[in-house]
């Protein structure tokens, strides 16, 4: 007879039965994923992070006013990066860019640009956590002292005013790398950004200056950056250029088809330079959409891998330069996540070891061997022509002209005369004594 109570108990049984083996299947997951993320952060602390991009020198400036007596650097509201989320992150070395807007430029994008680099400097020599480095020596040693390396980059080629003789000084702050541009064109080198209509050329995105540009970098030691850049200007660089480049901070263009991710044709090039391409994080540049996730990131790094291999790759996560990011990696405690994922596709941990850290090493020492080799070259002094410049507020050192003033003038005009009869008549009262009392 059947009885509802015998078939009550034989689905309970049912019932405990599945629900014991969805536990197990749970709790085999959560072991896995542990032991991945565990992994991931245990290859981190054998291998941590150089990292090509970050604005938080942008994010202080904005919100801070560069104000850093007023800030605590462990602990930043608003912004990706801190200390704590840096030592969270595995990151050793941090690529701290200098940046500033392009409207400065033919402006005070010199002076704003020093100021960008003067509070890099004293955020990264006035807090112990972190360290000034500007060579590969100095790299690795901070990494035996346990500290946060920085290293200093300028964002924008329109920083140095077309002019050989600022760069020099840049590097000798301390700048070890330079993007040619950011999103507006310079007079000498082409963007891969349309937003600003300057400078706008026909088949000369680099030109006779801009190589100028390129050879003094190489003979300084300071990394050729291509990321903003246009295809044309990166691919006339690697044809140009005698160390190899970084794109800092860009991603793959077949899988995501942005003008500011890099075509496979181009990263054959950058493979034949021995360069390195810096994955960015930002999700527009991601997955083309307004959302991404750790998935679509991890794609961009299988296809270059694909393409010209894993000692090509690096990261430059590009935190502070923008708001959106893939979820789960929203700021820079989050990059062992990317680690873990390319963990469970089979990569390997040489390959991880050589993205992580390694290859950016290799370049920048190429790049300093570069340097070494060209140290009996003389500082170039190129000038750029000034009609390609075009920038009005350009001062040519030239003797004033002195007008006739009329009495029929105003006042000021005619002090403005009389200041420069004074000029030029103490110029002339100078050579005369010098010529005297030679």
């Amino acid at each position: 007879m059947f009885s509802w109570k015998d078939s009550s108990c034989g689905s309970c049984s049912l019932c405990v039965h599945t629900l014991s083996a969805l536990l197990v299947f749970s709790l085999c997951c959560f072991t896995s994923g542990n032991s991945d993320i565990n992994r991931a952060k245990d290859l981190m602390v054998k291998y941590p992070l150089i990292d090509g991009h970050n604005d938080i020198a942008l994010q202080l400036r904005i919100l801070h006013n560069n104000h850093l007596s007023k800030i605590n650097l462990t602990h930043i509201h608003k912004v990706a990066t801190d200390i704590s989320r840096l030592r969270a992150g595995h990151v050793q070395t941090q690529m701290f860019a200098a940046y500033v807007l392009c409207g400065a430029q033919q402006m005070d994008a010199v002076r704003l640009t020093l100021e960008q680099i003067d509070v890099v400097r004293r955020m990264c020599t006035e807090n112990p956590e972190f360290e000034l480095v500007t060579s590969t020596q100095e790299l690795n040693a901070s990494m035996m002292r346990h500290k946060i390396a920085c290293l200093i980059s300028i964002e924008g080629g329109h920083s140095i005013d077309s002019s050989l003789p600022t760069l020099r000084m840049f590097y000798h702050l301390g700048v070890r790398s330079m993007t040619l541009t950011h999103s507006c064109n310079t007079p000498w080198a082409e963007t891969s950004s349309e937003i600003y209509d300057v400078f706008k050329r026909r088949n000369n995105s680099l030109t006779t200056f801009g190589k100028a540009v390129v050879d003094e970098m190489n003979r300084l030691g300071m990394i050729v950056d291509l990321s903003h850049t246009s295809w044309g200007t990166a691919s006339a660089v690697l044809m140009h250029s005698k160390a190899p480049v970084i794109f800092s901070h860009s991603s793959s263009f077949a899988v995501c088809n942005h003008s500011r991710n890099v075509p496979d044709w181009l990263l054959y090039k950058l493979k034949e330079n021995g360069g390195l391409i810096m994955v960015n994080f930002y999700t527009p540049f991601v997955s083309c959409k307004d959302k991404a996730n750790v998935s679509n990131l991890a794609d961009h790094f299988d296809h270059i891998k694909k393409v010209i291999g894993a000692k090509s790759i690096g990261i430059g996560g590009d935190f502070d330069g923008a708001k959106n990011y893939p979820e789960g990696l929203e700021d820079v405690s989050k990059y062992p996540v990317i680690i873990q994922e390319l963990l469970k596709r089979k990569w390997t941990e040489e390959e991880l070891a050589d993205v992580l850290r390694r290859n950016f090493l290799r370049v920048f020492e190429e790049v300093e061997k570069v340097r070494d080799q060209l140290s009996w070259k003389q500082p170039s002094e190129e000038e750029i022509p000034l009609q390609e410049v075009e920038n009005p507020c350009r001062l040519v050192l030239q003797m004033p002209v002195v007008k006739k003033v009329f009495s029929n003038q105003s006042p000021s005009f005619r002090a403005v005369g009389s200041l420069n009869l004074l000029y030029l008549s103490s110029v002339l009262l100078f050579f005369f004594f010098f010529y005297v009392l030679t």
